[in-house]
């Protein structure tokens, strides 16, 4: 038993289903393009990094300045207040300032006097957030791959020489400005320089406002990505089912149709979508429905045609069984005229059955081209005069000017459609009758009527006769020289057009049939829908 069409093996993930091996369905190319956007948006972490660089330039800089200002005051104001200038300028900045001697030991400390005092933490002391603020701060330098400052550790002997920056201000002669990690990751900004005396100044300050500061503004973009996260994925999953969902519908209904699992598939209209989704999915149903009605019709024909091939073929064969046991001459001979009669029956059956079947195949391979009506009209016209119309049934033209009644079409289908309805006209007129042709336009559009004096056809019949081997022939015809295929021939090669035929009544209210021909003009039509 067939596996039924819903189950996941038979939705079309086979080697030539919905799924392709290699292959990535729409809804992670949908989230793959979003969240690439997002990945752009995770560049301001980058952002971060240069931010806080800027802050601790900045910060050991002002550092160095102010260090200078207070080497000044220091220098200007007398030994006994220069104390309380360190004191005042330590409860100003914060920082912890040190003088040292030229042989290096420590003169002085902000700290021993009655001045703020700072302390590094240690993590251990510290709750869980921080931790975490610590670890964000360890995996955003890893990202953007950060130089990590060096560990601020206090020297065990408080000596100049125990800071690199007091060396190195020393040599240099400028002051030197340096930062490092206190324990909890927090920077300690360090400035020193040396003064006209010899002696050393170092200001060390535990900067924890630019981790603050960073930590701030960090949290602030991480929370605009998580937003921003969270409405691509909600954006993404929405294209997804507003996209994908029903492509999957359509992709399913087109394999059933494929399969042919049902004999009536529903391909979903999609009436509520007004979009580029909702005109494929009315495309796709229509086209079903197109392809179920030539099924159909194909289905109808071959009936119609076992049922039409039968009848001349049951009677050749009883011709044909007859002739071996009768022995009148004239007996066999009308015997084989019967066969004969029927030969020619099935051949014309055979040929027209040919033709009706190709015609829309030919019709969608033809090239149509610019045809004047009226001048093809006209030499039908003429053809059927040179040939001697029977019956001493007389033609009327109404030719147009030239190249008004100008169509886009095949000349050659054109001329079969033509002459079958002027023949057709001919054999229903009475005898010395007038079969008139007009050609004249309209709306855009070439109207061809062809009008006879006939019985005409009555109004419950003017669809029938377009039914393939639906045949009504005049009076004292003889039986089997039409197929009853020329009008389903006509209708078959006029829709190929673009056009309709149709019958009504005579506008002189005369008994007789009017065939009319609809086509649209060459200058009214696109000349990109031109059929290759």
């Amino acid at each position: 038993m067939a596996p039924d069409i819903a189950s996941p093996k038979s939705d079309g993930l086979g080697a030539d289903g919905l799924r392709w091996s290699g292959r990535i369905s729409l809804t992670p190319r949908i989230l793959a393009v979003n969240v690439f956007a997002l990945a752009l948006l995770a560049g301001g972490f980058f952002y971060l990094d240069s931010y806080r660089t800027r802050i601790v330039d900045a910060r050991l800089e002002q550092s160095a300045r102010e260090l200078q200002l207070l080497a000044i005051g220091l220098e200007s104001a007398p030994p006994e207040r220069q104390g309380q200038l360190i004191a005042a300028y330590a409860r100003q900045t914060g920082d912890r300032v040190r003088r040292y001697a030229p042989d290096g030991h420590r003169l002085s400390d902000s700290f021993a006097m009655d001045a703020p005092r700072y302390r590094l933490r240690q993590p251990s002391e510290e709750g869980w957030q921080r931790h975490v603020a610590r670890f964000l701060d360890k995996a955003m330098d890893r990202v953007v791959s950060a130089d990590r400052p060096p560990d601020f550790t206090e020297p065990t002997v408080d000596r100049a020489d125990a800071w690199p920056e007091v060396q190195l201000a020393r040599k240099t002669g400028r002051p030197q400005a340096v930062n490092r990690y206190a324990p909890d990751r927090t920077f300690v900004i360090s400035a020193a320089m040396v003064m006209r005396d010899g002696t050393s100044l170092l200001a060390t300050e535990n900067a924890r406002d630019i981790t603050r500061t960073v930590r701030a503004e960090r949290l602030r973009l991480g929370m605009v990505l998580a937003v921003a996260a969270l409405a691509s994925v909600l954006l993404s999953l929405f294209l997804a089912r507003t996209i994908v969902l029903p492509l999957q519908r359509l992709a399913r209904a087109a394999v059933r149709v494929r399969l042919g699992r049902a004999r009536q598939v529903t391909v979903p209209r999609l009436p509520e979508r007004r979009d580029e989704i909702g005109m494929l999915a009315r495309a796709l149903s229509d086209m079903s429905q197109a392809l179920r009605q030539r099924i159909d019709a194909t289905d109808a024909f071959a009936a119609d045609v076992s049922h039409e091939l039968k009848n001349p073929i049951a009677s050749l064969r009883s011709a044909l069984d007859a002739l071996d046991r009768v022995e009148r001459p004239d007996l066999r001979a009308q015997l084989m005229a019967i066969a004969q009669d029927d030969v020619r029956r099935l051949d014309r059956l055979v040929t027209d059955i040919a033709e009706a079947s190709r015609v829309d195949a030919e019709l969608s391979r033809t090239r149509f081209e610019p045809i004047d009506l009226g001048q093809l009209i006209e030499k039908i016209v003429v053809a059927h005069e040179a040939r001697g119309v029977p019956r001493g049934v007389r033609l009327a033209f109404a030719r147009p000017r030239k190249d008004v009644a100008v169509v886009l079409g095949e000349e050659q289908r054109l001329v079969r459609v033509l002459e079958n309805l002027i023949d057709n006209a001919i054999s229903f007129s009475p005898d010395g009758g007038l079969v008139q042709v007009v050609a004249t336009v309209a709306d855009d559009q070439v109207l061809v009527s062809v009008e006879d004096e006939g019985p005409g056809v009555p109004e419950s019949e003017r669809e029938h006769v377009f039914r393939r081997f639906h045949s009504v022939r005049p009076e004292g015809e003889s039986f089997g020289k039409h197929s009853g295929l020329g009008l389903a021939i006509a209708r078959s090669i006029i829709d190929g057009h673009q056009g309709r035929i149709s019958i009504a009544d005579r506008q002189d209210a005369q008994s007789g049939a009017c065939f009319i021909l609809h086509l649209p003009m060459a200058v009214a039509r696109d000349p990109g829908m031109v059929s290759e």
